[in-house]
Order: structure tokens, then sequence, then C-alpha cells
């Protein structure tokens, strides 16, 4: 009897033991019955604790938010190789996996924390990291994160409480990627650039209709990467994700957005993701960029355990064949820095084409009513279930391309400019003495201004011209190869009808300024004396003003339409002051000096 009482004190023992370990590593998530997410300190103090724990684990900080805050980073590699240099050496494939960008949308967060946790500490997924690297950024909207509050997402089902959705200077992170206002952003930036990531993740929560799905993704087929790759994410990938993700009781389908908002029937859309974006800006850098995305009405438990589980399942992927990616992007980049694919334009721009497949689609019975409050659609949504047949316009086509030159050179003045190019990893070379020289460059029309601000600046929508333009560059002025992996990355940047192009983005507003003007008498003995000596000016002038009524009858009109005609007119405005190289030996002329 007294045996037996030993034996069942020590099994009491070893049973509370473990419970307590277990209790141990439960996040807040799981200790809150999956009602709540972790604020800015318990989460560092779990990433650190992870650290301490495990010799597979590092933490550590890639920079400091506006206010003050680290942004914190956990590196996990099986053989404890925490830098760069090593983990490329081991022919490792590095995932790089991004949460709380919008802090409202925590699932990521919660549940990268249990994954690292359960391949690290609990050792039941370790197999994960025989052949993956695993860069795991918790917050990266440390700033937004800690506004928190219960109500920051109206159409958001948990958690109990959240953070704000853009960073604490009021920018929105995922619209950042290649302007890289945000300091926060220029710290991600030299980070992804000193890692270069094989593969990318971004954990969202998505708004929009109701359906069954709980999550949803999006990842480039639509050409921005090299065809190669988009082979590999649609045979390699996306079969193995999605029949993974059924088994678990997840049924998944690419992002949700209808043609008409909220109208299911209206049929799916699809879109190219501009580089702003965090899918899009991995798919310039020739590498595929996951967006996941819950569904705001699934209660947060779902949502959270959907992220865990196609996370879980990428990492299987890239883990069971980590060779077959790592040559694709290889291939990739040297086709994308070789002389023929400059040869070759480059789209910088897509259109959906107006053509549809039809797909079955999990959404639930609604009604569309008129609303008697607003006056517009009332979408009322119930709980049964109904699979919908819908076109689903899934093409895209490019909408502008360009030719890529052999370089690109940017005028010294352009400072900040070229400090924000530096940050993509692209590389640069300083011209050493005062050139003077004749290249290709676009003469802007029809600038058009957004008149609300968008992202702290008013983007601008402009028409090009090409030309040929003598100027001279000073010493210190910059010389851009596009022989190198980055040319993509280069031409969204400087192609000024490229979707996030810095054009469009106003770092070269100054450039459409008149300064100098001409007073009304002078411009009026002037203008008849060009009338008198130039009939080719007085056909054009007569001509204007029969076509154009507006013109005809403004003084102020004429008399300018006349002073753009002198000399006088400063003939550097509304002209881009990027010029473009095609001929390679002068570029290297220029890199030898």
């Amino acid at each position: 009897m007294e045996g037996m009482m030993k034996i069942l004190i020590i099994v009491l023992l070893f049973s509370s033991f473990t419970f307590a370990q277990d209790n141990y590593w439960q996040t807040l998530y799981e200790q809150s019955i999956h009602k709540q997410t972790p604020r800015y300190q318990e989460t560092i103090g779990y990433c650190q604790k992870l650290a301490v724990s495990s010799p597979w684990v590092k933490y550590r900080s890639f920079g400091k938010s506006p206010q003050g805050r680290d942004l914190p980073l956990l590196i996990v590699n099986k053989r404890g190789n925490f830098k760069p240099q090593d983990v490329h050496r081991s022919a490792n494939i590095v995932f790089l996996i991004q949460a709380c960008i919008h802090p409202g949308e925590s699932d990521g967060k919660d549940a990268g924390l249990m994954l690292i946790r359960d391949m690290v500490i609990t050792k039941e997924l370790e197999h994960l990291l025989d052949n993956v690297t695993v860069l795991f950024i918790p917050i990266f909207n440390v700033d937004g994160h800690e506004r928190f509050s219960a109500y920051n997402r109206i159409n958001q089902n948990g958690p109990e409480e959240m953070g704000w959705r853009t960073t604490a200077q009021n920018l929105n992170l995922n619209r950042d990627f290649l302007k890289a206002d945000a300091p926060e952003m220029q710290y991600w930036l030299k980070l992804y650039n000193e890692w270069l990531p094989d593969f990318f993740a971004d954990c969202h929560v998505t708004d929009g209709a109701d359906y069954q799905y709980p999550i949803t993704y999006k990842i480039d087929q639509h050409g921005i990467m090299d065809q190669s790759l988009i082979d590999w994410v649609e045979l390699n990938y996306l079969p193995p994700l999605l029949n993974a993700m059924e088994k678990d009781g997840y049924p998944t389908i690419e992002y949700v957005s209808f043609k008409r908002n909220h109208d299911i029937e209206s049929g799916m859309t699809t879109w190219a993701a501009p580089p702003g974006f965090s899918d899009g800006y991995a798919a310039i850098q020739n590498r595929p960029g996951l967006l996941i995305e819950t569904h705001m009405f699934k209660d947060y438990k779902t949502r959270v355990s959907a992220t865990y589980a196609m996370l879980k399942h990428t990492i299987e992927i890239l883990n069971d064949n980590p060779v077959h990616l790592k040559q694709q992007i290889n291939i990739v980049d040297q086709i994308t820095l070789s002389a023929a694919f400059r040869e070759d334009s480059l789209a910088i721009d897509y259109r959906q084409v107006n053509d549809s497949t039809m797909i079955d689609f999990l959404g639930y019975q609604y009604l569309k009513l008129k609303s008697d409050l607003s006056g517009g659609d009332w979408y009322r949504y119930t709980d049964i279930p109904k699979t919908f047949r819908i076109p689903f316009y899934n093409k895209m086509r490019p909408s502008v391309k360009v030719r890529l030159p052999e370089a690109y050179v940017i005028p010294a003045e352009w400072d900040e400019v070229i400090q924000r190019i530096q940050l993509h990893g692209i590389k640069i070379h300083r011209i050493k003495s005062e050139k003077k020289l004749m290249l290709h460059t676009y003469k802007f029309t029809n600038a058009v201004w957004s008149a609300q601000p968008y992202e702290g600046r008013h983007p601008l929508r402009v028409e090009t011209e090409p030309i040929v333009f003598e100027r001279i560059y000073p010493p210190g002025s910059v010389l851009i190869d596009m022989n190198q992996r980055t040319a993509k990355v280069i031409a969204n940047i400087l192609e000024p009808r490229a979707r996030d192009s810095f054009v469009y983005w106003g770092f070269f507003d100054a450039v459409f300024e008149q300064k100098e003007y001409v007073e009304s008498y002078v411009m009026e003995e002037r203008a008849r004396i060009m009338l008198a000596s130039d009939e080719d000016l007085k056909k054009d002038f007569d001509n204007k003003r029969k076509t154009d009524k507006t013109f005809a009858q403004n003084p102020g009109a004429i008399l300018m339409w006349f002073y753009q005609k002198t000399p006088y007119w400063d003939q550097m405005r509304d002209i881009y002051p990027v010029g473009k190289i095609f001929d390679r030996e002068l570029v290297e002329e220029l890199k030898n000096e």
C-alpha cells in the first residue's frame, strides 16, 4: 500500500510539473481561451523567453519606431546559424513571416508565436526546420499596435482589444514598400536586403462580404514575377497548400473582391499587386510573396488556427524541396541582370481583361435591400450556406510597357531620391567629374495631382513624351547600371508611369513649377515682334485662337503662350531630370572614368 502511495505521489508530481511546463509556454492568446492578443511588452517578453530557452532561436531588434520602440525579430535556425551569410551558405530556404503590419489584424502574431514554440520548445514540428530558416516579425507596426482599443476594427470579430491600422505618423505601411516614407519601412528594407528571403508571407484580416471561407490568399500569378517562378507557385506550391488546408477543415480561395461591392453574384475580380504593397514588392524582387487574409467575421480562434495552418503547410512545402525554389530564384535573378532582359519591354502597369472563368464560391444566402436610412444598397447576409456559380475575372494584361535602358543617371542634387533608392539594395556608381550628356528622358504633360492627401502625399498622374535632352550632370551624380538583380525595382521607381514610381509619389514635384514670370506689358510688345518676324508662328497662333475658344478669351493664357515660345522660357520645366542611357559603351566609360 505504501509503495502504491509513493508511485501515486510521483505520478501526481510529474503530472503537475508537466502541466506547469505546458502552462508556462502557453501564449496569452491561449491562456485567455482565444479571446485576447498580447500587448507589445508581453509579445517581446515571450519572444525573449523563446530565445533564452532554445539555442535555435535568436531575438533582436532590427530598428526603432518614431516613438522609440524596438522593431522585434526572431531568427529561427536548427543549426544555430543566425547570420544571413551563414544561412545562405547552408542552402536553407529563408522564409520571412510578417505580422501586425496592420496591428488590428493580429492573427499572424498569435499564430506565429505558437508555431515557433511548437518547432523549438515542444518540438512537435521540429522537422520543419530541417531545410528552412524562419525570420518572424511578430509586430511590424509597433506604435500603431499600442494604440490599443476594443474599437479599432468595427467589422472584425475579435480579439477583445487590438492595435490601430496605421503608424504613429498615420502612414499605412502596406502602401510604403517602394517609396519608404516611414522610418519603420526604411529599417525593414535594410533587413530585407540583408537577408533577401526566398519566400515571404504577410498576415492580414480582410474586410468585404460574408462567405464561408475562413482564410484567403494572394500571390503573384499575373506576370510581375518571371513565368518560371509563377509556374513554381502554380504547380509546386498552391496545389499541396490548398489540399492540406482543405483536409484541415479550412476551405481556401484566392483573395475575395467582387466586381460590384458586396455583391457575390457580380463575380470575383483580381489585380496585379503594385510594388507599394508587400506581395507586389516581393514580386519585383523576384521572390514569391504570399498575402494571407483571414475573414473578419470568423471568430478569433478560427482565424488564428487557419493562419497557423497556412504558415505550417507553407513551411512543409518549402522544407520538403528547398532546392527547386532556390534554383528557380537564382535563374530568374541571372535573367534579370542580363542584356537579353533589357532587350524586351517591361510591364510597369496592368489592367484587368474582361474575360472570366466560372468557379464555385462558398457563400451564404443574402438579401439586397434598398435602405430607407441611407438610400443605398443594404446587403443582409444569413447563416444559410449556399454555393454560388460565379465568374472569376482573374486575367490581367500589361497596360504600360517600357523599354529598359542600360542605365539611369540621377543628378547629384536629387539626394533624397538617391538615398531612398539605396535602401532597396540597388547598387549605384558616383560620377566623379562634371559630365555634359545628351540623354533620353521624358517631357511631362497634363499633370494632375490628387486633391486629397494619400499616405501623406498628393499623388500625381501625368502623361509623358520621350525626348532627347542635353544637360550637365555635376560631380556626385549617380549612374545606376541596369545590369543588376534589382532591375525591376529600379524601373518601378524611376519610370514615371509605373504605379508606385517616385514621380507618382511627388518626389519630383518641383520640376513642374514655374519660377520666372514676364510682365504683361513686356510680353504685349514682344509678341507683336514675334508675329511680324515668324510667319509659321503667326499661323499657329491664328489656328490656336480659332480652335480653342477658352484660350482666345483668356489674355493671360495668350501672353503665356508667346512667353513659352521665347528663349527666356525655363527649358528645364516639366523635364524629368533622370536620364536614360541606351549605349553600353557610354555606361562603361562613365563607370571607369
